[in-house]
Formats: structure tokens, sequence, C-alpha cells
């Protein structure tokens, strides 16, 4: 799945941001830098992972009460069943 593999990357980067900004070799104007792209990685991971929930609501239901199939959007409900 794409997103997964989007959402893998970008933890890899916050995590590679994190061990950069724990070293003490960077100047003031490169941490701040790296803060700001890694408070960016982050709102694009839990906009990843809103997507994820959203996906898994759609299959079990909010309360887990039911499993439905997944659709994409667009499909609407086909019947393919009998009228009786």
């Amino acid at each position: 799945m794409e997103a997964e593999r989007g959402l893998d990357a970008t933890l890899k980067r916050i995590e590679a941001i994190v061990a950069a900004l724990d070293s003490d070799s960077l100047g003031l104007d490169e941490a701040l830098a790296l803060f700001e792209e890694g408070v960016g990685h982050l709102r694009r991971a839990q906009e990843f992972l809103a997507m994820a929930e959203l996906r898994v609501e759609e299959l079990i239901g909010r309360e887990g009460e039911e499993v439905r199939e997944f659709r994409e959007p667009g499909q609407g409900d086909r019947d393919a069943g009998d009228d009786s």
C-alpha cells in the first residue's frame, strides 16, 4: 500500500531528525530548520494515521459491531442478489 510506504519513510525521516537534534553538532539555524521539517513530517504522519483510522472504521464500524466489505470511494452499493 502506498500510504504505508509513505508513512514508513516519514517515520524514518522523523527518527533521523530526532537523532540529529540529539547530537551536539548542529548550529542553531540548522537545528531550527530540522525542527521545522520534523513538525511537517509529524503532521503528515498524523494524516496517514487518520486515513487508516477512517478505513478501519469503514471496515468494522465505529463501535466494532459489524464487519463490512471495504469499498473504494465511488463504488456505491450494488445488489447482486435476488429481490425476493
